[in-house]
């Protein structure tokens, strides 16, 4: 019994894939309106609408800026009904979130929109890099 080039490199992107959902975080996410510039990265170059700033936690001294996360809705933080939509967004760190954010990644007011219901305001997020 032989194995083909093609089954090893669909088995590496299985146990890849499963690797980093084991190894997600959670946290807190919020959400800010447009427009979406001038940021703390950036200045006022635009980096599109699928943006976010992130709290201390991720922060690291600026280092952060540039990041790419992907981010799902877990559960609401609050009592809104029904506040997730099924799937994830990626987004690009262009922020930071200063003391009071409420969330550990304060996503753009599009990105918030693509897993959560704005109304819901505050939700409970999965996200890895």
């Amino acid at each position: 019994m032989g194995f083909n080039i093609g089954s090893v490199f669909l088995m590496v992107a299985i146990v890849s894939c499963l690797i980093s959902v084991a190894h997600a975080a959670q946290g807190n996410a919020v959400y800010y309106d447009p427009p979406y510039t001038p940021s703390k990265c950036y200045g006022n170059r635009n980096k599109g609408a699928l943006v976010a700033g992130v709290s201390d936690a991720l922060w690291n001294g600026g280092a952060a800026c540039g990041r790419r996360y992907r981010v799902s809705c877990v559960r609401g933080a609050n009592k809104a009904p029904k506040p997730c939509r099924q799937g994830s967004v990626v987004v690009t760190v262009v922020d930071y979130c200063s003391r009071g954010c409420n969330g550990i990644i304060n996503l753009s007011k599009d990105a918030f929109s693509r897993i959560a219901d704005p109304n819901a305001g505050n939700v409970v997020i999965q996200y890895n890099q």
